[in-house]
């Protein structure tokens, strides 16, 4: 732990002692996922701090685990090149940038569901719907039901700023080769964000994988590429590393 900067040990530690607080909190009752998560704007259950608090929860061990095993890989080696200051920043934009695109697209199915429904099951939806999913429940009537998951099921994850990182390390290495289970072969860094922004693009349209937030993936790439053209024109940060 001596080796990894101050910053991504920290933002490691964080993430780790929240998912342990998940399950203390569970004994007591508390349902920090749907405390801390993004919430749909609209839902009753939204506030404006979840923009932030989101990124520190997760749903599983798989989700973290591999989340902070790239936040390890490749937050360390950017934070040695940009700095701590810097990588904050830059890991805390990508994150709220994430779930501001995830809010963005959950309005775009929002307003698309609720076009066709009448108003009154629309306010059932409202009243009834959060307490329902809580009882791992959700209504018969199909658009009532994908209403009621667009308003009510929490986005959690670092996902959005670790694939900035990912985006981060491939801008400025962009010809370092890594090894990729299960390619048999290295493939440069460039290649291989490129290649993970154009699935996760894919999955996002598409809606397969449902319960994985694509769009706030992508958002988290987004952000992270416009701070680094601005950073770049600012000549706070140097071009590729190659």
């Amino acid at each position: 732990m001596d080796r990894i900067p101050v910053v991504t040990k920290n933002l490691l530690a964080i993430n780790v002692v929240m998912f342990l607080a998940l399950f203390a909190a569970e004994r007591w009752g508390i349902d920090l996922n749907g405390l801390l998560g993004l919430h749909f704007f609209e839902s009753s259950e939204f506030y404006p701090f979840q923009l932030f608090t989101y990124m520190f929860m997760h749903a599983g061990f798989s989700h973290i685990f591999f989340n902070m095993f790239a936040l390890y890989m490749f937050g360390r080696t950017l934070e040695y090149v940009w700095g701590p200051k810097r990588f904050l920043i830059y890991y805390v934009v990508a994150g709220v940038g994430a779930g501001l695109l995830q809010e963005a697209v959950g309005f775009l199915r929002y307003s698309s569901i609720v076009a066709d429904m009448d108003p009154q099951a629309v306010s059932m939806v409202f009243r009834e719907g959060a307490e329902a999913l809580r009882k791992h429940m959700n209504f018969v009537d199909p658009s009532m039901a994908s209403l009621n998951l667009v308003l009510n099921t929490p986005t959690v994850g670092a996902s959005g700023a670790v694939y900035a990182i990912l985006l981060g390390f491939g801008m400025s290495f962009p010809n370092e080769r890594m090894f990729v289970f299960p390619i048999p072969f290295p493939i440069k860094a460039k290649y291989f964000v490129i290649g993970y922004a154009l699935l996760e693009l894919y999955l996002g349209v598409a809606g397969t994988m449902d319960g994985i937030a694509h769009f706030a993936h992508l958002g988290g790439m987004l952000f992270g590429f416009l701070l680094i053209l601005h950073w770049r024109s600012k000549g706070k940060i140097g071009g590729p590393y190659v």
